[in-house]
């Protein structure tokens, strides 16, 4: 994992488990090749997470019970 300052133009978007939720939601941006960018609802201006592609991928299927 590591952090990065050059998501200022990344488009979050929320779980789809989060119904819509202002708050206490985890958020990811799209359409970044090879990385997958995670911030806290609350926290929008903090420094998001940065996980490689491969291993947030893992951590989802985890998630959801099919690994």
């Amino acid at each position: 994992m590591t952090h990065t300052s050059d998501l200022s133009h990344a488009i979050w978007r929320k779980s789809s488990y989060s119904e819509g939720g202002a708050n206490d939601c985890v958020e990811v941006a799209d359409g970044h090749p090879g990385i997958v960018p995670v911030r806290d609802s609350k926290t929008p201006e903090a420094s998001p997470l940065v996980f490689p592609a491969a291993s947030w991928c893992a951590f989802v299927a985890r998630v959801k019970g099919r690994s």
